[in-house]
């Protein structure tokens, strides 16, 4: 079963998701955070706790004190999460939003609502 983290400051969107995966009973292990220190400080404990990072996070690309942006920059440079595939998503669907995140080292841009069922199919690919 796939780990996943997703940050966002919007808590319709955190529950959309958390109910989405249970209501489509996806196989996924869903950790939702509605900050990105929050975010990155589970993924220390889970490092000091020799637990593997999850398979994916998906940070919002708007957030007021932390954007996905800072957040996939901090993550691109430590050492201990290069392996984690990361994702920036955003309501937005222009171009230089797109950019922006695949430029902060995103693996990939989704747009919301985002489709639970896809991202993990896309995982296992």
């Amino acid at each position: 079963m796939p780990t996943l983290f997703y940050v966002d400051d919007s808590r319709d969107d955190l529950f959309y998701l958390d109910y989405i995966s249970r209501k489509q009973q996806i196989d996924v292990d869903l950790f939702c955070f509605s900050a990105a220190e929050a975010a990155f400080e589970a993924l220390e404990r889970r490092v000091a706790d020799d637990k593997a990072v999850p398979e994916l996070l998906i940070a919002d690309l708007y957030m007021p004190l932390d954007s996905g942006i800072e957040l996939m920059n901090r993550l691109r440079r430590d050492n201990r999460f290069e392996a984690m595939r990361l994702a920036i998503c955003s309501g937005s669907d222009a171009d230089e939003d797109r950019a922006r995140a695949l430029e902060a080292g995103a693996d990939f841009y989704l747009e919301k609502p985002l489709d639970l069922a896809a991202i993990i199919l896309n995982l296992e690919v």
